[in-house]
């Protein structure tokens, strides 16, 4: 499995309370953040419920 960066490009204020959990158990804090994390099922899905907040890229 190869590694995935995590961008947050829009801010979790006036999002529901389980996607600012997601955006905190991914490690983002502010916007314009960079987080690396491993390519798992959990990472991917936590990511799909959150994509319009973050953009993501192969590292």
């Amino acid at each position: 499995m190869g590694k995935i960066r995590v961008k947050q490009v829009k801010s979790g204020i006036k999002k529901p309370q389980n996607q600012k959990r997601t955006l905190e158990a991914l490690g983002l804090r502010r916007i314009g953040q960079v987080v690396e994390h491993e390519d798992t099922p959990n990472i991917l899905g936590m990511i799909n419920k959150v994509k319009h907040l973050v953009s993501t890229e192969e590292a």
